[in-house]
């Protein structure tokens, strides 16, 4: 008997129905599943009630699956965010292909696109609503929320964002791999147009470095920083800012020496050039509107001439997709998820779900800059020279270990990880894209 239905969105009708099993069975991520050991029956609902992108469902969809596996319970797909900047009433099954997920999951949860109307029309009161404290250990939707589920049916756990532990045993992490890596999969028409963009930029060039740019007007505002545009930028910041309520007063001069300034896309190109990377590297930039427009990207296009967005890329291609910012950030996603490097000026849902995923497929080339430390060399740049500020720069990217291999890191949240790779410079000085060794 399963003990219930899980369910997120923002209507109570949005419920996701995940059923919890028990023993993993099978060594790698991809392959094996929970089985079954005893069955329960009543319904979980994880509903969140703060609008969520599609970047940051899936840190949810995934610990929601995990929680149901504990609670043995069922879920109903999502409903995404339709309120906040994303502006875009996409619904999971537009994003997702939900039949694929329900099937991939299916050895070891339970998914329904709905609560069945029998069992809807059988309870006699709403479900009951709860909050779990951020990062829950596995044992308290054991002790807390279970009873509740078992008495009522049906469950609704609100602002699912960060509420179950990272410190879980092995299997949950592989299912959580699952998940995250294997049963969230675009639509097809998505695949179709980034797989497409992808191999008009290997046309042109066998490698490109990808580049994720957040530089939106209310990302700057909500970052208290300070970008040199007098008085105008001041206000017109300022003026945004004011939709929070609850910000705190932000010294810009502390934010940039703290690192907490997202690097603009001149600083991007700086950094890349000083990395070694030449003009004739083909650049595929992935961005929302970018606070300035063109006068704010014209320093990056001259840095790299082969400069491309979706937008050049697709043509007539991306009509159908055009009134959707959801569904355009996947395709932005597919494109950078194959890149032979990708960048990010940001430490976004997105940026951490890409990095993530890149080092799960096979340590691919993720650049995530220290932007405390460039800050500092960025200030001083007139100062030094160029030979001086790219060889300093290089230096807070690319460190050596013990046998003067140069380092890439590759930041995940609070774990880092070191690979060793090939020199990459090539006797000019220009990148030459190194191999990674183990």
């Amino acid at each position: 008997m399963r003990s219930g239905f899980i369910v997120m969105g923002t209507q109570w009708r949005d419920l996701r129905r995940f059923r919890l099993i028990q023993e993993f069975d099978g060594n790698d991520c991809d392959s094996g599943a929970l089985t079954p050991s005893g069955a329960r029956a009543q319904r979980l609902l994880v509903r969140n009630t703060e609008p969520i992108d599609i970047w940051k469902s899936s840190f949810q969809i995934t610990d929601a699956v995990v929680v149901a596996w504990i609670l043995n319970a069922t879920l109903v797909v999502p409903e995404l965010d339709h309120r906040s900047f994303w502006k875009d009433d996409s619904e999971f099954s537009d994003i997702f292909d939900t039949d694929w997920f329900i099937s991939y999951l299916s050895k070891d949860v339970t998914v329904v696109k709905r609560i069945p109307y029998e069992v809807m029309i059988s309870m006699d009161k709403l479900p009951w609503t709860m909050r779990a404290p951020r990062k829950s250990m596995p044992e308290f939707y054991i002790d807390e929320v279970l009873p509740i589920l078992m008495r009522r049916r049906a469950l609704q756990l609100t602002k699912f964002d960060y509420r179950l532990t990272n410190d879980l045993d092995e299997e949950l992490q592989k299912l959580r791999c699952r998940v995250n890596f294997h049963a969230l999969r675009f639509k097809r028409p998505i695949q179709t147009l980034g797989k497409k963009l992808v191999r008009r930029l290997r046309v042109m060039s066998s490698r490109y470095v990808a580049i994720h740019l957040r530089f939106e007007p209310d990302m700057l505002a909500f970052s208290g920083c300070y970008y040199g545009g007098g008085e105008k930028e001041r206000k017109e910041l300022a003026e945004i800012r004011k939709r929070w309520d609850t910000l705190p007063d932000l010294s810009a001069e502390d934010e940039r020496t703290r690192g907490k300034c997202p690097l603009t896309p001149h600083e991007i190109g700086l950094m890349l050039r000083a990395l070694g990377f030449g003009n004739e590297t083909y650049l595929y930039v992935a961005s929302g509107e970018i606070y300035g427009g063109e006068e704010t990207l014209r320093p990056l296009r001259e840095l790299f001439p082969n400069f491309y967005t979706k937008e050049l890329l697709a043509g007539d291609d991306l009509k159908p997709f055009l009134p959707f910012s959801s569904r355009l950030a996947a395709v932005d996603f597919i494109v950078c998820d194959e890149s032979d490097v990708f960048v990010t000026n940001n430490n976004g849902n997105m940026a951490k779900v890409l990095a993530g995923r890149r080092r799960y497929m096979g340590h691919k080339r993720t650049i995530r800059p220290n932007t405390r430390k460039l800050n500092v060399l960025f200030q001083t740049r007139n100062q030094t020279g160029w030979d001086t500020f790219s060889r300093k720069s290089a230096s807070e990217q690319i460190g050596n270990d013990t046998n003067s291999k140069l380092v890439i890191s590759i930041e995940i949240e609070n774990e880092n990880s070191w690979r060793s790779i090939e020199p990459g410079l090539n006797a000019k000085g220009k990148y030459i894209f190194g191999k990674l060794r183990g």
